[in-house]
């Protein structure tokens, strides 16, 4: 943990490479993490799920809803580098999308459904994937080369960082 509220796991980092252990340690990152963020808000009240879990952040809210948002990118993602040959991946922003009138209008248990539902099919097709699909190239308009291991790093990375968003927010409040 870290005192910089925005990075309280710390800052992810591609690897050049990833290993398979680190691979499977990911996709179990990735197979934990609905729940982990459904642990994460429970029994917070509406005025809570409004609450930036920092100055200048996000709501508890808005995290939830773009947790989901960004690893739907990552499964699609995911599945274009299993199936061309080094697809070049669109980026979306963040920012504009948390702010879209669906963040505050969708109930957050929708975004806590569609998290599961998405997980579980992205571990099907993330564990039946040999370890050579794991080096598979894409291309990031904005990042450039990765394999598609690396690459998936950043996602067991990214639900872990967000969850301490809110644990943290939890924690400093006394929910």
């Amino acid at each position: 943990m870290t005192a910089d509220l925005r990075y309280p796991i710390g800052r992810f980092t591609y690897p050049e490479r990833a290993t398979y252990a680190d691979i499977e340690l990911t996709i179990e990152r990735i197979a934990r993490l609905p729940g982990l963020m459904r642990n994460a808000v429970a029994g917070l009240t509406p005025p809570q799920f409004d609450t930036p879990y920092r100055p200048g952040g996000w709501t508890v809210r808005q995290v939830v809803h773009h947790v989901p948002d960004s690893h739907v990118n990552a499964y699609v993602r995911t599945k274009l580098a299993l199936t061309e040959d080094d697809p070049v991946i669109r980026p979306y922003d963040e920012q504009r999308w948390a702010a879209l009138p669906d963040t505050a209008a969708t109930p957050v248990e929708a975004s806590l459904t569609l998290l599961e539902v998405l997980h579980q099919r992205w571990i099907i097709l993330l564990r039946a994937c040999l370890p050579d699909d794991f080096e598979r190239p894409l291309r990031h308009p904005e990042i450039g080369s990765l394999q598609l291991g690396p690459f998936l790093l950043q996602y067991g990375w990214h639900g872990e960082h967000h969850v301490a968003h809110i644990a943290g927010l939890r924690e400093r409040e006394g929910w």
